[in-house]
């Protein structure tokens, strides 16, 4: 896993977190802390935070501009509990905190994970067609796993409510464009009123992970499993194709280097196509209907996309983002809508 040391990093108040540890959670970190930014993520704030005796993940919102409802980690936290003891590859729980007041923000503590994150060009350097072309089918074949739980069996009945979640889906994530916009955008208007103009039926619910993409994923250091799915933040029950649609748009972007990491993954070093991971996931869950529409379902992700960039681009431009790379994302907004529309057949 990436990591920028620092001895208090932006976010984390490393005096405040050992007093609030040695009260509430004793045990769980012993001795003088250090801290490391884990790089990588726009959105939530990552962080090691290391002991004379180990390692553990911190997780808190970003700092400033928080949507109403986004960022809960008490959400995070509840799925990766729920499914730990399933043996779905998720980091341990180990203690949340609700109270703001211990760091600015509720965060929560969980196992750190030795594994390495396909966007690193050191690994990806090593990394022959062969470990390509299984690190993709691991990836769909993980989430298959994932959408095969059944919720109410891990204490998961009530996590989401799936009747009418892709109306929802559109609906919110239009709520928060129009919240964190810093353009008018003509084309994120056609794209909301097509995608509203054509929901599909959706099949049986399942949990969504709702951000599923190649470098949320710790592989083992020779490639040959994943360890941890990382980054619940959006988690909930609903259409698992929505997944699906998202992972196929993560894999068109990396294919022309346009990704969150910048770095070009694709068919030339071995990984599958976004139409070969949704051939891989159809041999996997046979039975679950919806294939058929998956246009609608990238679409959904190019649009989600689009509003999560502007929203970092917002924080961006507020002087509130912690790490490189930032000053790209507002510009590749409307490119992820255009392709949205490509994707409904109106661009």
């Amino acid at each position: 896993m990436d990591s920028v040391p620092s001895d208090s990093p932006p976010g984390l108040d490393l005096a405040a977190l050992r007093a609030y540890l040695d009260q509430h959670a004793p045990g769980a970190l012993d001795g003088p802390l250090s801290a490391r930014v884990i790089a990588g993520g726009k959105s939530n704030l990552t962080y090691q935070v290391s002991g004379p005796e180990g390692d553990l993940v911190l997780r808190r919102p970003p700092l400033g501009h928080v949507l109403p409802t986004a960022h809960d980690m008490g959400r995070e936290f509840t799925v990766i509990a729920a499914l730990h003891p399933t043996g779905f590859p998720v980091p341990a729980p180990v203690h949340l905190c609700r109270d703001p007041e211990v760091i600015g923000a509720p965060f929560y503590l969980m196992s750190y994970v030795d594994g390495v994150v396909l966007r690193d060009e050191a690994v990806l350097d090593r990394c022959s067609p062969a470990d390509a072309a299984r690190a993709s089918r691991l990836l769909v074949d993980t989430l298959a796993d994932l959408h095969a739980l059944d919720p109410a069996a891990i204490g998961l009945g009530d996590f989401g409510r799936p009747e009418g979640y892709l109306e929802r889906q559109v609906r919110r994530w239009y709520q928060q464009w129009e919240a964190s916009k810093t353009r008018e955008l003509p084309s994120m208007e056609r794209v909301a009123q097509a995608l509203r103009d054509s929901v599909p039926g959706s099949g049986p619910a399942g949990i969504v992970h709702g951000d599923y993409r190649l470098d949320n994923c710790l592989y083992g250091h020779d490639l040959q499993r994943i360890l941890a799915v990382l980054d619940w933040e959006m988690a909930t029950l609903g259409d698992p194709l929505a997944d699906v649609g998202l992972l196929v748009v993560y894999t068109e972007l990396a294919d022309a280097a346009l990704a969150p990491t910048g770095v070009r993954i694709g068919p030339a070093q071995g990984f599958l196509t976004g139409a070969e991971l949704v051939a891989r996931y159809a041999e996997r869950a046979p039975d679950r209907p919806g294939l058929d529409r998956i246009g609608w379902y990238v679409a959904l992700a190019f649009y989600k996309l689009a509003i999560i960039s502007e929203g970092i681009h917002a924080r961006f431009l507020m002087g509130k983002t912690v790490g490189p790379g930032f000053d790209q994302l507002g510009p590749r907004v409307p490119m992820l809508v255009d392709r949205a529309l490509a994707s409904l057949g109106t661009a």
